[in-house]
C-alpha cells in the first residue's frame, strides 16, 4: 500500500450508513472513482461524516486517502478533473469539477508541532491518522459504500452532544493552539453542558497560548462559533474560566446575545438568519472606538469594521412602541440593514432584561423589521444643482441649505416632490437673502 509505514492493521466498521445523496453524486462518485482507480482506498472525513450521521446539510466534503499527494494529482488529471495543490506539504490536494469542490488528503502523521504549525509524515494507517486528529467526532471515517469507521468512539459521543478531544486534550491543543477555540466552536455546535471536564481543563491551562494565533485564525473560528446555536452558552463559559478575555475581553453582554440567538434560531423573525457579525456586536460592551480596536485585532474587512462600528453602542433604538413614521425617518438614515441589525440587537436587549417580555412588544420589533425588508430608499428630490441655480456661491452653504431642506422633508415623511421642494428651497434661500439685508 501507498505511505511510508506500512502493514497497517485494518480497521473494522463499526457499522454503516445509507449513502446520503451528496455520496451519490456524479462528481463526488467521479472524484472517488479517479482517486480509487490504482487500487488505494479512500474515504470521506470531518464535518461532511458529522453531517452524515446526523442528517444534515453538507457544506464541504473531505475526503482521506492512502494515496500520496503528488499521485492524487496526476489520477485526478488522468481522469479529467482539475487539481489544485493546496497544500502539499500537508498532502492536500483540491478536485476541482464544476463549482463542486474536494479536499483530498494523504493519512498522515504530526512529526513536529509548534503550536501554529506541523511538519508532517504519511502513512498508511487509518487508526494512527484518527489518533492524530483534534475531536473523536472528526476522526471518523465514511467508505463510499456507508460503512463508518470509528476508531475513536466519536459516534458515540456525537449521538450524546460531547465534544472530546482525541487522547490528551493537553497535548492536542500544545499541537495546534487553534484546536482551543475550535473545541468551544464544536461545543457550541454539538455538545450538550455541562463541558467535558478535561477538556475544559486543558483550555484553561493553556489559555495563556492564544497569543501565538494570528487575527484572521482567531476572527475564522469566532464568528463560526458565534453563528452556532450555543454560541452564548459557549462564550459565557470561556469568560467565567479565564478564557475569553485572551481573545474578546470586550464581550460580557452574554444575556443580550442568548436572547438574540433565540430570536434568530427560533425564527421569531421570519426571514432571520444567524449572523456572526451581528451576534459579535451584540455580545460586546464598546463604543465606536472600541469596536475599531476589535475590528483591527480581528482583521475584520473594512466592510465589516464599519458594520460592527455602526452598530456599536447603539443598543437603544426606537422602541418597540415606535410609529411609522419614526421608523421611516430611522430606516432613512440608517439604512435597512444597519436598521435591522439595531433592531434585533435591541429586541434582544428587552427579552433579556424581562424573561416575561410581552407580546405586544415582540410583535412591534417584527413590524419593523417588516418595514426594513420592504424599505425602498427615497431620494431628496433636489439637490445642491438647484441650490446654485438660486444664486447661491458653491461652498458650504450649498450643503447647510441642503440639510435643512432635507430636515424639513422628513419631518413631512418624505411626502413633498419635488416642486414643492423647490418651492421651499426658493423660501429658504429668500428668507437667508433677506436677513443678510438687514445685517448691520
Amino acid at each position: 500500500m501507498p505511505g511510508e509505514l506500512g502493514n497497517s492493521a485494518p480497521l473494522a466498521p463499526a457499522g454503516r450508513i445509507v449513502p446520503p445523496d451528496w455520496m451519490e453524486a456524479e462528481s463526488t462518485r467521479a472524484v472517488i472513482k479517479a482517486v480509487t482507480s490504482d487500487g488505494g482506498e479512500a474515504r470521506f472525513v470531518g464535518g461532511c461524516v458529522r453531517a452524515a450521521v446526523l442528517g444534515r446539510a453538507v457544506k464541504d466534503i473531505d475526503i482521506a486517502t492512502v494515496e500520496l499527494p503528488e499521485r492524487v494529482i496526476a489520477l485526478l488529471e488522468k481522469a479529467g478533473i482539475k487539481a489544485v495543490p493546496t497544500g502539499l506539504a500537508h498532502g492536500t490536494v483540491t478536485a476541482v469539477i464544476g463549482e463542486a469542490r474536494f479536499e483530498i488528503t494523504t493519512l498522515r502523521l504530526d512529526v513536529e508541532t509548534d503550536g501554529r504549525h506541523a511538519k508532517v509524515a504519511f502513512t498508511d494507517d487509518w487508526a494512527r491518522d484518527a489518533a492524530r486528529r483534534d475531536f473523536t467526532i472528526n476522526a471518523m471515517f465514511l467508505s463510499p459504500d456507508g460503512k463508518l469507521f470509528d476508531p475513536c468512539r466519536g459516534l458515540a459521543d456525537l449521538k450524546e452532544g460531547r465534544v472530546r478531544f482525541v487522547g490528551d486534550a493537553h497535548e492536542r491543543i500544545a499541537e495546534d493552539v487553534l484546536r482551543l477555540l475550535r473545541y468551544f466552536r464544536f461545543f457550541a455546535e454539538f455538545d450538550r453542558p455541562p463541558p467535558d471536564a478535561r477538556a475544559l481543563a486543558a483550555c484553561k491551562d493553556l489559555a495563556g497560548e492564544l497569543a501565538k494565533l494570528s487575527g484572521e485564525r482567531v476572527q475564522a473560528e469566532l464568528m463560526k462559533l458565534l453563528t452556532a446555536p450555543g454560541a452564548a452558552a459557549a462564550l459565557e463559559i470561556m469568560a467565567d474560566e479565564g478564557i475569553l478575555p485572551h481573545v474578546l475581553p470586550e464581550a460580557s453582554t452574554f444575556a443580550r446575545l442568548s436572547a438574540l440567538c433565540a430570536i434568530e434560531d427560533a425564527a421569531e423573525a421570519p426571514g432571520v438568519a444567524p449572523d456572526g457579525l451581528r451576534r459579535l456586536a451584540c455580545v460586546l460592551d464598546v463604543d465606536g472606538a472600541g469596536a475599531k480596536a476589535v475590528a483591527a485585532r480581528l482583521r475584520l474587512s473594512n466592510a465589516d469594521a464599519d458594520r460592527l462600528k455602526a452598530l456599536a453602542g447603539r443598543a437603544e433604538g426606537l422602541g418597540p412602541g415606535a410609529d411609522a413614521k419614526a421608523v421611516r425617518r430611522r430606516l432613512y438614515r440608517l439604512g435597512a440593514d444597519i436598521f435591522r441589525d439595531l433592531a434585533l440587537i435591541e429586541w434582544a436587549g428587552a427579552k433579556a432584561a424581562d424573561a416575561d417580555l410581552p407580546e405586544t412588544a415582540s410583535d412591534g420589533y417584527r413590524a419593523q423589521l417588516a418595514t426594513a425588508d420592504s424599505w425602498i430608499p427615497p431620494s431628496l428630490p433636489v439637490g445642491g444643482e438647484d441650490v446654485l441655480a438660486l444664486g447661491i456661491d458653491a461652498g458650504p452653504e450649498v450643503g447647510a441649505l441642503l440639510e435643512e431642506i432635507e430636515a424639513w422633508w422628513l419631518d413631512q415623511d418624505f411626502g413633498p416632490g419635488r416642486e414643492a421642494c423647490l418651492d421651499k428651497l426658493r423660501e429658504m434661500v429668500a428668507d437667508k437673502n433677506a436677513q443678510g439685508e438687514t445685517r448691520p
